[in-house]
């Protein structure tokens, strides 16, 4: 249901905001280059600056564009663990998914969370020092009585692909 809503309002954005070959290139500039100066970024799409800020301030408040940040290597702070969690809660009732995303929301190491069709409910990753803090996170998180019924565990070993949105494949399959 979770998907379902998130594809609709999607769709509803998208038909309100008519994206051209310049929003996709802005955008994907800016997704792998979030600090370039608004003239480099005009100059780079062939605008002039002023009908690029229109876009970039159309873009922002169709909610396309929801912030800016920087990427920071984790590699920077040193051995870290990764792990991928799938999750199945005991009872499927409204109330139980929102006992469950309030709680997920709270814990800091859990950097992501989708809720999932098929035979699990949620998929979340999980950042942690090591092995054993991430042992601790999820004793905790069953010492909770959120309703999770059994989860797998899923160690990454090593990154393989980690990209931006392809925002211009996207924008052509829609």
């Amino acid at each position: 249901m979770h998907q379902l809503l998130a594809a609709r309002g999607a769709a509803i954005q998208k038909a309100q905001l008519k994206l051209d070959d310049r929003d996709l290139k802005i955008l994907s500039i800016l997704q792998r280059e979030g600090r370039i100066p608004k003239a480099t970024l005009a100059e780079r799409v062939n605008l002039t600056p002023t009908p690029c800020w229109e876009r970039l301030k159309r873009l922002e408040d169709a909610g396309i564009i929801e912030s800016y940040g920087a990427r920071i290597s984790l590699r920077a702070f040193g051995p870290l663990t990764i792990v991928f969690v799938q999750i199945e809660l005991e009872s499927h009732q409204a109330e139980d998914f929102t006992r469950f995303e309030a709680a997920i929301k709270k814990i800091d190491q859990i950097v992501e969370c989708w809720a999932v069709g098929g035979g699990i409910d949620y998929m979340v990753k999980v950042i942690t020092r090591d092995l054993e803090e991430y042992q601790r996170l999820i004793e905790n998180l069953l010492a909770a009585r959120i309703g999770v019924r059994r989860y797998y565990s899923y160690v990454v070993t090593a990154p393989v692909k980690d990209t931006p949105l392809p925002v211009t494949a996207i924008a052509e399959a829609g």
